[in-house]
């Protein structure tokens, strides 16, 4: 979201800014709808000003008896009355233009994001260790977990449509342990705050971080009973950044309380409106998954170190695992709407023999923060400032289990169980085939 004044300031490095999204200028456009919403709000002081002035002629008038003068003044209150009235509605459309207006325009890339069309501009950033090598053919993962009979897509199907799976027995306690991991350590070794936040949130909470209005089709939508009201609606968290980064809407933070760095690990729902055809079978695109979060909210002046450390928090992740990945910079066609800078962190999957998508971290700068009205007020200073807020997959639990299977594979077909997740697995080693 931005500041029309920021705007009007500087229209040129705004839509320079927009344009290296491929986006054509804006900024004659909002700065028409706030040239008319000014000339209303001008027109509106000026017309309660004459009537705040009629009004106390009335009382002279009629202190010197002038009836006829009070009765055209009072006329004349009456039509300014009417008058204002309509003002104040066309103002209030005016203001709902304009919000709607930079509410549907995406943040502002950084200097040093590469400027492309798409992925294909992705820059990397580094790449950590090397792809296992393997004397036998690796399988896909949910090849691997069919077999075991341990991943059971066709009974997800009977329960609620494609894009779901069943996990069962050693499978799904592995995909608890990769989750309990990643928030052990964010918590223990990197000062993460866990949060066990509602999955259900109101439409504030989903404009706050910029899922609405734009992506509405990607997604899910609950009432209470068989209500359609909105009072009844809440959406199905797409990421816990959701309701993390929405803790602090709506507050002023004293800077001493900065950084504010939150984890979760919960389950996600998303529509994938825009993925058909793309990854249908398996655990990479599903509908409902489960992922472990990372959200800070810190100064401007620390949230560029900030973005680089929740990366290597992220990272630290695979590491701990093992597991061979690469670090990539997004260009200006492939970072969110909400993002000034990304970087994504793609895992490497034998059975696929590609690098897939495993962690997205963002800084968002002050964007989702002023949707938010999320502030706090320097040390010292009486004035108060938004906040930056950032974001990142620590990791997508899914995903990490897809590539744990992968990576992990014997040429049994039986999965090892990497050490850093032993202790969780209750001594289990080696996942077998499960009669």
């Amino acid at each position: 979201m931005f500041d029309i004044k920021a705007i009007r300031d500087d229209a040129q490095a705004f839509d320079a800014g927009l344009a290296k999204r491929g986006l054509d200028p804006q900024s004659a456009r909002l700065i028409e709808i706030d040239e008319r919403r000014r000339k209303i709000i001008t027109s509106l002081q000026e017309m309660q000003q004459s009537r705040n002035d009629a009004s106390k002629l009335i009382g002279q008038a009629k202190a010197k008896k002038d009836e006829e003068l009070a009765r055209k003044l009072m006329d004349e209150v009456a039509s300014l009355k009417s008058k204002i009235q309509a003002s104040e509605e066309e103002e209030r459309a005016v203001n709902a233009e304009l919000h709607a207006a930079l509410a549907s325009i995406p943040n502002i890339p950084l200097d040093e994001v590469p400027v492309g069309p798409d992925e294909s501009a992705n820059v990397v950033h580094h790449v950590h260790g090397a792809a296992p090598q393997m004397n036998f053919e690796p399988k896909e993962h949910f090849d691997l977990g069919e077999a075991l009979g341990l991943m059971d897509f066709e009974t997800a199907a009977k329960l609620s449509g494609a894009r779901f799976s069943v996990l069962k027995g050693p499978l799904a306690r592995l995909e608890r342990a990769i989750g309990n991991f990643m928030v052990d350590l964010h918590t223990s070794e990197f000062g993460y705050t866990e949060v066990m936040p509602p999955l259900m949130v109101r439409d504030e909470a989903m404009f706050g971080t910029a899922q609405l209005p734009k992506f509405e089709d990607d997604q899910f939508a609950t009432f209470k009973g068989l209500s359609r009201d909105d009072q009844e609606k809440y959406w199905l968290i797409p990421t816990a950044e959701v309701p993390l980064t929405n803790l602090v809407r709506e507050t002023i933070l004293s800077e001493e309380e900065l950084p504010k760095r939150f984890t979760a690990y919960t389950a996600c729902f998303r529509a994938e409106a825009g993925a058909a055809g793309r990854d249908t079978r398996g655990l990479i695109r599903q509908h409902q998954f489960s992922k472990v979060e990372l959200v800070s909210i810190t100064t401007p002046e620390a949230s560029l170190a900030e973005h680089e450390r929740m990366v290597a928090c992220a990272e630290e992740v695979l590491k701990r695992l093992d597991l061979h990945y690469r670090v990539m910079t997004l260009s200006t066609g492939d970072m969110g709407f909400a993002s000034r800078k990304t970087y994504d962190i793609e895992v490497w999957l034998p059975g696929q023999n590609a690098y897939r998508e495993i962690s997205s971290c963002s800084v968002c700068g002050d964007f989702q923060a002023r949707r938010m009205n999320a502030r706090f007020r320097p040390k010292g200073e009486k004035n108060t400032r938004f906040v930056h807020t950032l974001n990142g997959s620590g990791l997508a639990v899914g995903r990490t289990l897809v590539a744990v299977m992968e990576n992990y594979q014997q040429e049994d077909g039986s999965i090892a169980v990497p050490d850093a997740l032993k202790p969780y697995m209750g001594g289990l080693e080696v996942i077998a085939s499960h009669g």
